[in-house]
């Protein structure tokens, strides 16, 4: 995320009102251009589905599908991504350029077989159409790469490029849903195929984009494996903040707010509206910790860690650490300040907007609007202070704040599911509280004695850390090395 700091840094020292917007707006899509485009299709799929005359029972499949899918192509992303952006980190940072491209394919490799045999045997029982079930498979396929993708994005200086693949997914894909609906193919095949095309082209032009800046090597696809076993923290911190955002809504599918809709496609309708409105609540805080925090913080820490490697002067460092100290008080203040104006003006004004548009809602579904912003807010600036734990590698403490978010938002969302329906949303709420109080006490305590955890932490000797990863990942390069021998023969 430095590289993208470093970029947008450029943008914010050109004057004007419309350089502001700009720079504002390719940080937004840079860093939620997926998670976005994903809310974004979901929301417009339902309006055009209503606009054409959809039934209900084909906009719930439609919703079910695309949400599962959605949801199963994170999960299985989760585990790998932070790892990911850590080996591309250090391959930047030496220079290994030519490692990139063939970690993207192996890492995807990896990610589509392990994910599309569990999600295909899911999509076998889950009572959906063959069509149905192939177009939910590709789509997750690309998801996989999208999501993979965006990974190695953070390297990409083309803004421009990416922002037009963003736009170009969402003016193509409801081009094809109205023109296959204009053909009188049925609602829920149509929009999935429309689906389907425009996350397809965004993967095309994401793809693309790296193949512009990353040049072609001949480098292990699977040497990255070796990252997994360093930073095994990493990869389980990836996948516990996943469960915790994610796990209430697929416990409140299995209570009493449950909707069968077809086979295995379950949902709850009354929740999952409110809770994807008021994720949307969220975006500002993601994109402020780039602008803000990335911007305006990582000079002071790279300053503050550069006196350390060469060897400056105790009071130098002293000093370089209480300014980086200030600024990174300063732009948490900020980031907070702004995510309690954007969750108090979304629960003033949203239930409005949201009751002017089409998605039924009530006051029950109101209610939860309303809780569940307020829990996604604490869920956002706990996030952002875990971010910061992870800049100053406090992989342990980042992986059991991550835990507690986990176990709380699941543990307290199904106790929750024991009360009446009008406190469903508090169980999210509370995990999300915890997650926030603990993340405050780990960062301030971990900063105060950052000296400490600099010098006298660290290991002596260099560890070289081998386990099932690393020889999984020789075993997977002499597979390969052995099948491309023998094509050459």
């Amino acid at each position: 995320m430095a590289g993208i700091g470093f970029e947008l840094k450029k943008l914010f020292n050109r004057r004007g009102l419309f350089a502001s917007v700009r720079a504002y707006g390719y940080a937004g899509i840079v860093c939620t251009g997926p998670m976005l485009l994903g809310i974004v299709l979901l929301l417009g799929v339902l309006f055009l589905c209503s606009l054409t005359g959809g039934s209900e029972h084909s906009r719930e499949l439609l919703v079910c599908m695309i949400t599962y899918t959605l949801l199963s192509s994170l999960t299985v992303t989760s585990f790998l991504s932070m790892v990911v952006t850590r080996f591309i980190a250090d391959q930047l940072y030496e220079e290994n350029y030519e490692t990139i491209l063939p970690s993207f394919w192996g890492s995807s490799a990896l990610m589509l077989i392990v994910g599309g045999i569990l999600y295909g045997i899911f999509l076998a029982f889950s009572g959906a159409g063959l069509l149905d079930g192939f177009l939910c498979l590709g789509l997750f396929g690309e998801l996989i790469l999208t999501w993979n993708a965006m990974s190695y994005l953070t390297a990409i200086k083309d803004y421009r490029g990416i922002l037009l693949a963003f736009v170009a997914a969402i003016v193509v894909t409801f081009l094809v849903g109205w023109f296959l609906l204009f053909l009188k193919i049925p609602h829920v095949e149509a929009l999935l195929i429309a689906v389907f095309i425009g996350y397809g082209v965004m993967m095309l032009w994401d793809t693309a984009l790296l193949y512009q800046y990353f040049p072609q090597g001949n480098g292990s696809a699977f040497f990255f494996l070796k990252w997994v076993d360093q930073f095994l923290p990493l990869a389980f911190t990836g996948l516990f903040l996943h469960i915790g955002l994610f796990s209430h809504l697929v416990i409140m599918w299995a209570g009493p707010l449950q909707v069968k809709v077809q086979g295995l496609f379950v949902g709850a309708p009354y929740h999952d509206v409110p809770a994807l409105a008021a994720f949307l609540t969220i975006l500002i805080t993601t994109v402020n910790f780039v602008v803000s925090v990335e911007v305006n913080f990582y000079p002071k820490y790279r300053n503050y860690y550069s006196l350390f490697n060469d060897k400056g002067a105790i009071g130098d460092i002293q000093q370089a650490g209480k300014e980086m100290q200030k600024v990174l008080n300063m732009e948490l203040k900020y980031t907070a300040l702004k995510q309690l104006l954007t969750t108090a003006l979304a629960i003033s004004v949203g239930g409005f907007l949201l009751n002017a548009l089409p998605l039924g809602f009530n006051d029950l579904m109101e209610g939860y609007f309303r809780t569940l912003c307020v829990g996604y807010g604490l869920y956002a600036v706990a996030n952002t202070m875990l971010l910061l734990l992870l800049y100053f590698t406090d992989y342990q403490g980042a992986l059991w704040l991550s835990g507690i978010f986990a176990a709380g938002t699941s543990v307290f969302t199904f106790f929750s599911l024991f009360f009446p329906k009008v406190y469903y949303g508090f169980g999210f709420l509370i995990g999300c509280g915890i997650f926030f109080l603990l993340a405050v006490i780990r960062l301030d305590a971990y900063t105060r004695k950052l000296p400490y955890y600099i010098l006298s932490v660290q290991p002596v000797v260099a560890e070289d850390k081998t386990g099932v990863f690393t020889r999984l990942g020789y075993f997977l390069n002499k597979k390969l090395e052995g099948r491309q021998e023998h094509e050459k023969i």
